[in-house]
């Protein structure tokens, strides 16, 4: 860090504000409306959404960690109760003993089925259509490359 920073000027700070403001409250409200809809919760749809999209349905704990940028510790917890749930199941790796897998099951597939309609209308109406496709592209594109250069640091 340098000993003298550079402190966000009046528009840096608005945006930084707006930012996490605006995250905090989407955050809130898809975990509020997913938990009433589907009983689960944002992170938890999340973990569905990417073992449906993976070949076969499964995941290797680790790049599932990865892909959701969050510890393999609070990953865990969320597995085992979807694991609980009958919503995913682990498999060991036969050529890896250390390596484990999340597979998502049939009531799995069928609670993401359930839930992405809601979860989908409330993304649109709170985010998705507040904004124009101008925003929307710029936003993409620079939210991107914060994404990117993070990714990179790791």
């Amino acid at each position: 860090m340098d000993a003298d920073p550079r402190w966000l000027d009046e528009r840096e700070q608005r945006a930084w504000i707006a930012f996490l403001t605006a995250t905090g409250l989407l955050g809130r409200r898809l975990d509020r409306q997913l938990e009433l809809d589907a009983g689960l919760s944002h992170l938890q749809y999340e973990i569905l959404v990417r073992l449906a999209a993976a070949t076969g349905h499964e995941l290797r704990m680790s790049e599932l960690a990865d892909s959701l940028v969050d510890s393999k510790s609070k990953l865990t917890y969320q597995i085992d109760r979807l694991e609980r749930a009958g919503l995913v199941r682990r498999r060991s790796c036969h050529s890896d003993m250390r390596a484990v897998y999340a597979v998502l099951t049939d009531a799995g597939r069928r609670k993401l089925e359930q839930a992405a309609p809601g979860h989908v209308a409330t993304v649109r109406e709170l985010f998705i259509d507040v904004l124009t496709p101008e925003q929307l592209e710029v936003m993409a594109t620079a939210l991107g490359e914060v994404s990117r250069r993070l990714r990179e640091e790791h």
